[in-house]
């Protein structure tokens, strides 16, 4: 080490941590947490997308750290596969029905959506949205609604836009979106009977390569902190 300058030996030691320790933590969650997650850790390289989709990848082999979801259903089978940790339920959600701000057909309840020919949106079969949006319409009588679907979208921001842009006369959301898009729509509440058992799991991804700070992520989410910025999102407690 005689030979060697300060600044070499700094860059030497510098060079033997390696690995993805250095880089930011990276989550794959719902897009549905888009905001609140970016809020609780604005550090971490964030992957929203659809749930199904985001499991998709996981099997692929994507360099996750963390995987949260808008159903239980995809964390369970990644576990079962051995592809993440145990799963923890961090928050629950409902639907709501949400218009554009005009509303020009001027909808008050689902029901008025039957008559005419409203253009809906919804999340298509097998993106947690989507099929929360047929369980509900199967306890309220209505899935003959869905004779008016003009656009099945892969994640419920799919589902805002549409509306926001006048693109649809109704689409059904969680109401965690409806609330973070603020005036740019309105909101008509479902029947508290009619809606579906809406959780979200949280995992640890298996080969991460930063399994310390991931957990550490978790833990955050579950703890205090997280549920604080969860429930101030419209999120319900586990």
């Amino acid at each position: 080490m005689r030979g060697l300058t300060a600044v070499t030996v700094l860059v030497l030691l510098s060079g033997c941590g390696g690995g993805k320790s250095d880089e930011p933590l990276t989550v794959y969650a719902a897009s549905s947490l888009t905001e609140v997650f970016q809020e609780l850790d604005p550090d971490a390289r964030y992957n929203f997308a659809s749930s199904n989709e985001l499991a998709t990848q996981i099997r692929e082999g994507a360099e996750a750290d963390v995987y949260a979801a808008a159903s239980p259903k995809y964390p369970a089978q990644l576990a079962t596969e051995g592809l993440v940790d145990e799963p923890r339920i961090f928050a629950t959600n409902r639907l709501v029905l949400i218009v554009p701000k005009s509303n020009p057909r001027h909808v008050s309840r689902v029901e008025e959506l039957l008559p005419g020919q409203p253009k809906l949106v919804v999340g298509a079969a097998g993106v947690p949205i989507g099929d929360y949006t047929r369980e509900v319409l199967r306890r309220m009588g209505l899935v003959k609604i869905l004779e008016h679907v003009v656009s099945e979208e892969e994640n419920v921001k799919g589902v805002v836009a549409k509306v926001v842009l006048g693109e649809a006369d109704a689409g059904f959301v969680y109401v965690t979106d409806a609330v973070a898009a603020g005036d740019k729509v309105l909101t008509i509440g479902l029947p508290a009977g009619a809606q579906a058992d809406v959780r979200y799991p949280i995992a640890v991804v298996s080969e991460s390569d930063q399994k310390d700070e991931a957990e550490a992520f978790v833990e955050r989410v579950v703890g205090p902190d997280g549920q604080h910025a969860l429930e101030q999102a419209g999120f319900g407690r586990p």
